[in-house]
């Protein structure tokens, strides 16, 4: 006969309960003494030792300043200042004892009162009589030391000397009358300790023998129905465990008609459901940034409104790649592309980098919160750049294999602009079309560094905000400054040159002579400025931006320039 699983659950919860309550019924049966003894020593006896204790300490303190006083009065010149302090602080701790009495006395006739614990009575109404003793013995302490200062102020030998011995003996009544109570509570504590740890004895081991009476018992029933009701659930963990992990091929079988069988049923058409959603997501994660999507999706990112941050734009274009497709088959050019795009991409993202969207055969991306930290983003840009220019050698080795040939292929060059600043960023589009991405002057910027390139011959340009905000690690050359199309503030433009540490000297002297000759241009010298460029040129041959330079340099000579000219050259065209 199958059972419904709520009926299952009903007899293992009612057997369960059965045991509970026989097991806490011993339980609260056998503590019930121990609870007695524990709640003596913690409501009377442990803080009545403790009282006593701190009696003790107040009153050897006493004797301390006592002590002080005594040896203070015997100096040839006593300070009287000092004698008043220490008499002070004995007659304090005078009064903290007594206080401390009182309080001890006043807990021992709650202990009196109290009916709801056995106590040792015997031992209290000792301790009852035990306690003014000390006190009165002390206040005989105290009158007897006060009586010694009097006599030592008056300056009677014959009678310092008696009250003295008469302080002397109250003292050792003192440490007599103390000790006899100290005795007492640690044998009542001690007594009522071994008493409890009995009790807790007796009870652990009555409380183990029912403890494995049931436990037997629950095996029993528990073995009874493992078959119809923990199996199938065995296996729903494991495969529960098993899509956890990432496996989506498991699929559960439970042979039961009860509830099980059903959450099994809807478990298998989850995974397949999951299945297709994981087909889906991988799909779509090579069209938009997966980060995005877990972002938007755990609402990290606002899904309705831009935010005002500063980030660093990339954008990079192949050189000349519309002539190059003309001797292209359209199969060729994709594959071209796609390998050539899932290279960029990949360093991009390895370095924390967001691929925008690739527009040809160009590539945009940004770094910036909440996907890079807000420090790191320039620096994450250019690295990215650096490694993407490595790996162009690799892909143009690769080129062969591509197209299958091995001659007459293609020159493939990339330029890069980067450029860090204050952006909009959102999910910006239609109600329909949407796109997570940056616009704003920085974004524009980047796009006109990219197209500088041409007429400097360079490959990486960045803006003064990338160079600024990138760290010492890196090596830039100062090109020129510029006034882009879009914009009338002019801006300082760089080329990313490499790693600092990477860098020969023949290349840093370069560097050198092209921004000693960058500063003479801008001051129309031009004459010292040619003398440099052509410095820059003998060091590094071939340096397009030095032959930028002299050829401007030339072209001012015969047309010099108007007067008030900043040294800003205009960008005629994109």
């Amino acid at each position: 006969m199958r059972l419904p699983i709520s009926l299952k659950i009903f007899s293992i919860t009612t057997a369960l309960l059965v045991l509970m309550v026989v097991v806490t019924w011993l339980s609260v049966f056998n503590f019930r003494q121990l609870n007695n003894q524990v709640r003596a020593l913690s409501d009377y006896y442990l803080p009545l030792q403790q009282q006593v204790a701190s009696v003790e300490i107040l009153i050897r303190d006493q004797m301390v300043h006592m002590e002080r006083v005594m040896a203070g009065m015997e100096l040839a010149r006593p300070d009287p200042e000092f004698l008043a302090k220490e008499s002070n602080a004995f007659d304090m701790r005078g009064i903290n004892a007594d206080q401390i009495i009182d309080s001890s006395l006043r807990m021992l006739g709650e202990a009196e009162a109290e009916k709801g614990i056995e106590l040792d009575r015997v031992t209290l109404a000792v301790l009852g009589k035990e306690l003014p003793a000390i006190q009165t013995t002390r206040q005989h302490f105290h009158a007897t030391f006060r009586q010694f200062q009097i006599e030592a102020q008056e300056g009677t030998p014959r009678s310092e000397k008696i009250v003295r011995d008469a302080l002397l003996r109250e003292k050792d009544a003192i440490d007599v009358e103390i000790q006899k109570t100290t005795d007492l509570l640690n044998k009542l504590t001690q007594d009522t300790a071994s008493q409890a740890k009995a009790e807790e004895k007796r009870a652990t081991t009555l409380n183990w023998i029912v403890t494995a009476i049931a436990t037997a018992l629950g095996l029993i029933f528990a073995a009874f129905v493992t078959r119809s009701l923990v199996d199938p659930v065995k296996r729903l963990l494991g495969g529960t465990r098993a899509v956890e992990a990432g496996d989506l091929d498991v699929e559960i079988l439970v042979r039961t008609h009860d509830e099980l069988a059903t959450l099994a049923a809807s478990f298998n058409h989850m995974v397949v459901g999951l299945r297709e959603k994981e087909h889906i997501r991988t799909t779509f994660g090579q069209y938009v940034d997966p980060r995005i999507v877990r972002n938007l999706l755990e609402n990290r990112i606002p899904a309705d409104r831009g935010e005002r941050q500063v980030m660093t734009v990339f954008f990079s274009d192949l050189e000349g790649f519309t002539r190059m497709c003309e001797g292209l088959t359209p199969d060729a050019a994709v594959r071209f592309l796609n390998r050539y795009f899932s290279m960029m991409a990949e360093v991009i993202r390895d370095r924390q980098g967001i691929v925008d969207k690739y527009i040809g055969d160009s590539v945009m991306a940004f770094w910036g919160p909440p996907f890079t930290d807000p420090a790191d983003h320039a620096r994450l840009g250019c690295l990215a750049a650096l490694e993407q220019m490595r790996k162009m050698d690799d892909f143009r080795a690769g080129l062969p294999d591509l197209f299958g040939v091995r001659h007459g292929l293609p020159e493939v060059n990339v330029r890069m602009g980067i450029a860090s600043g204050d952006v909009t960023v959102g999910n910006i589009g239609s109600e329909t079309s949407r796109g997570y991405t940056v616009i704003g002057d920085t974004v524009n910027l980047a796009s006109r560094l990219e197209q500088a390139n041409k007429f400097y011959g360079t490959r990486m340009l960045v803006s003064e905000g990338t160079r600024m905000l990138a760290d010492d690690s890196f090596a830039f050359r100062e090109i020129d400054s510029l006034r882009v199309v879009g914009k009338l503030e002019p801006v300082k433009v760089f080329e990313l040159i490499g790693l600092a540490d990477a860098i020969s000297d023949a290349t840093r002297a370069a560097i050198q002579a092209y921004e000693a000759g960058l500063a003479r241009y801008r001051a129309q010298d031009w004459d010292a400025a040619e003398i440099a460029f052509r410095d820059c040129l003998a060091k590094a041959p071939g340096d397009r931006p030095g032959q930028v330079m002299l050829g401007r340099i030339a072209a001012f000579r015969q047309a010099p320039p108007d007067a008030g000219w900043d040294g800003v050259w205009v960008a005629g065209s994109k």
